[in-house]
């Protein structure tokens, strides 16, 4: 696939086919991850693929599992989300935060060694290692998108990070950045209609 037709293709999935996806095709994907930056050149990163059913119900059980619309207002008001096709993103992303992952062929943790405090910076340059594990983030959903999967993500809330350390017992110096739900989209559902953006009103030539 041709790279830009993989860029326009790219797109968060939430609804997933039944699909078993070979190692293989995890190991070509995850592999993608390492081509990204790093900041320190050793690209300390670590992923946990986990294609049990039973280990990632457990491991997503501290995720809603539904979520009201009296809640989805309360969320609406409290984000202030006043652009409607930002709200119509939302409204299809939240109730699905369960689904996504109990339904993706394998949920994938990436983990970060963690060599400064990130939650309490000292200044951007503490930030790089967590930037670059992003740019990693990045590829996986790319590598997905050119062998014709796709894929979800979800940053952990509460003590979500906790309790996913608990039930795949991974080191205490490393962080789990979000979750990764990857599979086959479903061919029915409808695509999320995305915010318009023009190019060349972003683009500022030398000064702002």
């Amino acid at each position: 696939m041709d790279f830009f037709e993989t860029l326009n293709r790219r797109r968060t999935v939430r609804d997933f086919d039944e699909y078993k996806i070979d190692d293989g095709t995890i190991e070509k994907i995850i592999g993608a991850a390492f081509k990204a930056p790093t900041n320190d050149h050793m690209r300390d990163w670590h992923f946990i693929v986990i294609t049990d059913k039973k280990t990632v119900l457990e491991l997503i059980n501290k995720i809603p599992e539904s979520f009201s619309e009296k809640d989805m207002q309360e969320l609406i008001k409290n984000w202030n989300l006043t652009d409607s096709c930002q709200q119509g993103c939302y409204r299809n992303a939240v109730p699905k935060q369960y689904r996504m992952l109990a339904d993706a062929s394998c949920v994938v943790i990436p983990l970060l060694k963690l060599k400064v405090d990130v939650m309490h910076p000292e200044n951007l340059s503490h930030l790089n290692g967590f930037a670059s594990i992003w740019c990693a983030v990045e590829n996986i959903f790319l590598a997905a998108t050119a062998l014709n999967l796709a894929c979800n993500l979800r940053i952990p809330l509460g003590d979500e990070g906790e309790w996913a350390r608990k039930v795949l017992n991974f080191p205490a110096d490393y962080l789990m950045p979000c979750f990764i739900g990857i599979g086959k989209p479903s061919k029915d559902v409808p695509a999320v209609i995305q915010k318009e953006i023009n190019i060349q009103e972003r683009i500022h030539k030398n000064c702002w």
